[in-house]
């Protein structure tokens, strides 16, 4: 090899961190892993409920800091289904999978989640959703502490 020629070297790296939430996104896991609720956050100037919860009002520009509990319960507003994978360890299953803009009841904007089972087969069939569908939050079991803990969304039947 000559000097200055560039080397290459194929092959994939995958580099491991830990990902730090942060006190607001802390303390809405914590709620979701140790009581199983799904918490949103509320504008004391203008009222909103955010959800998912965060720390400055983009109408206002208020600082949010009042916490409310939300029921599990919602409507479907849109949803996809997604075809594409790209790569395991930033999908959350296999494809192909639904996923859906939730709007829990009490909250002013939505949550975007998995809708059913995994995939197409299960509790949910692409034919029935649409929006306006009322659907309810499934909770793992043995919660982590990640959105995950929703394991997904169900029409409410």
């Amino acid at each position: 090899m000559a000097s200055g020629e560039a080397f290459v070297v194929e092959g994939k790296l995958r580099v491991p961190y830990d990902n730090w939430y942060g006190t607001l996104a802390s303390a809405f896991f914590r709620e979701l892993r140790d009581h199983g609720k799904i918490r949103g956050i509320r504008c004391p100037a203008c009222e909103k409920v955010y959800m998912p919860p965060r720390s400055v009002c983009p109408r206002c520009l208020g600082t949010l800091s009042v916490w409310v509990d939300l029921p599990p319960t919602g409507t479907l507003q849109t949803f996809t289904v997604v075809h594409y994978d790209y790569g395991q360890y930033y999908q959350p299953m296999k494809p192909p999978y639904l996923l859906g803009i939730i709007r829990l009841d009490g909250a002013d904007t939505g949550l975007c989640h998995l809708l059913g089972e995994c995939h197409l087969l299960g509790e949910v069939e692409q034919q029935e959703l649409a929006p306006g569908l009322r659907v309810e939050a499934r909770f793992r079991e043995d919660r982590k502490g990640n959105i995950l803990d929703i394991v997904y969304f169900r029409p409410i039947r």
